[in-house]
């Protein structure tokens, strides 16, 4: 039987369609003279989470925790490139390091106030990944500004709190905690299954291990 020319991915092409759709966007989106959006690594900590939620530079991704938005920015950190922290008063820097974090290429900024828009978009300008907890409500126009210079900079932006548009949401469904049997122990770390939610499509779910 002879193949479809279509059915074939074209050389040097991944065989799973999906990363042939990704992969093609862009080169499509480079020809056209755009920022090519680009993977950024997540820690290996995070179990199975790579295989329903890739993050991209350009991209704005929500979360509904501290550890996850920590969790989500500690594979960049790791890889050596520069991670910051914006309206983060109780930032952790124990718990940071615990997860994979390296406090030498991170930048706090722990209480923008009114101005937190400026000083996010001034923050992508230097940073690989900005984890952002908004000060108030957020307007479709300065996500719109944001997420421009996001693409400019080929940054990643993660969100805890709202956020009019995210290409992703992560939200935790279940939680467990490891190292108290028969009643007694020491809590070790955390197994939480999580669901990402990206547009119209069917909502992942993959299980992964948080630093206790």
């Amino acid at each position: 039987m002879t193949a479809h020319p279509l059915e074939t991915p074209p050389e040097g092409l991944p065989d799973d369609p999906r990363a042939v759709v990704e992969q093609l966007r862009g080169r499509i989106h480079a020809l056209q003279g755009g920022p090519t959006r680009l993977t950024v690594p997540t820690s290996d900590r995070l179990g199975d989470l790579d295989e329903v939620l890739t993050l991209r530079t350009g991209g704005v991704y929500g979360v509904d925790s501290a550890s996850l938005a920590m969790s989500l920015a500690a594979g960049a950190s790791r890889a050596g490139s520069w991670v910051g922290f914006a309206g983060w008063d109780d930032f952790g820097a124990e718990a940071a390091q615990q997860i994979g974090i390296d406090l030498a290429r991170t930048v706090l900024v722990p209480a923008p106030g009114e101005h937190w828009l400026e000083v996010a978009a001034a923050l992508v300008d230097v940073l690989s990944v900005l984890v952002l907890r908004p000060s108030g409500p957020v307007d479709a126009r300065s996500a719109s500004v944001l997420e421009a210079r996001l693409r400019a900079r080929s940054a990643v932006l993660v969100v805890q709190g709202e956020w009019p548009r995210c290409e992703a949401r992560v939200s935790t469904a279940q939680v467990v905690w490891e190292g108290v049997e028969q009643g007694r122990g020491r809590l070790r770390e955390r197994r939480a299954e999580v669901v990402v939610h990206r547009g119209g499509r069917a909502a992942g779910r993959a299980r992964l291990r948080l630093a206790g």
